[in-house]
């Protein structure tokens, strides 16, 4: 839905809900700039040079080689601080598979991502989240992110001022485990019939939440 269809809430979404959770990547933040051209930057810096196009191509690749690792652990997609920094080294790894450097490039990685100047923010999430406000409804954060969010919160604008913000390693599951949600309910002392998950992936959003009983809106 754009976002010109929610300029208020439809009242089949928020009868219930008193609670507005959004996604952070590509719903209410972005990096500036793309991943891939940090990831080129990055590579440069270290004597590596590679196209942004096959760099989008090697990292797709090596998320979704992450994404079935992570869903084939028992339990899937359980999660903590140590696993997301080894899943961020493995997906740079792979990306830059056979360089020297790789270690030394995911190192700048890390902390390129973890600076406030490396996002900027996506305005149809910003609208809504300002939407959500107006109706009266509470905002929280709960994103596939790790401990580098918390400091961003503080910082980075839309997010300062939000009360409750949830990182997938903080909590120890990861989107799309029904687990993840459950946590989240369980620490805003809220059912899944209150909750409303706002965010951009079809299926670590969207699908997810309402796997998990609550009510779901996608940004494009």
């Amino acid at each position: 839905m754009s976002v010109e269809m929610l300029s208020s809430f439809p009242k089949e979404l928020t009868a219930e809900v008193d609670t507005v959770v959004f996604d952070v990547v590509g719903t209410l933040l972005e990096p500036s700039p793309s991943v891939a051209k940090a990831y080129k930057n990055s590579a440069e810096a270290f004597g590596i040079t590679l196209t942004e196009a096959d760099i989008s191509k090697r990292f797709s690749v090596a998320w979704e080689n992450q994404e079935v690792f992570d869903s084939q652990q028992q339990p899937a997609f359980r999660t903590s601080r140590r696993r997301e920094y080894e899943r961020w080294n493995q997906i740079v790894c792979e990306v830059f598979e056979g360089d020297a450097v790789a270690e030394k490039i995911f190192e700048d990685l890390w902390l390129h991502f973890g600076k406030p100047s490396s996002w900027r923010p996506v305005a149809q999430g910003c609208q809504l989240l300002e939407t959500a406000r107006e109706a009266g409804l509470k905002v929280a954060v709960a994103s596939n992110f790790d401990e580098r969010l918390l400091p961003l919160a503080q910082c980075v604008e839309p997010l300062i001022g939000i009360e409750n913000i949830f990182a997938s390693s903080e909590i120890g599951w990861r989107k799309p485990a029904v687990e993840f949600f459950r946590t989240v309910e369980s620490r805003l002392c809220k059912d899944p019939r209150q909750l409303l998950l706002i965010g951009d992936d079809p299926r670590l959003d969207i699908a997810a939440a309402q796997t998990a009983g609550w009510k779901s809106m996608r940004i494009q």
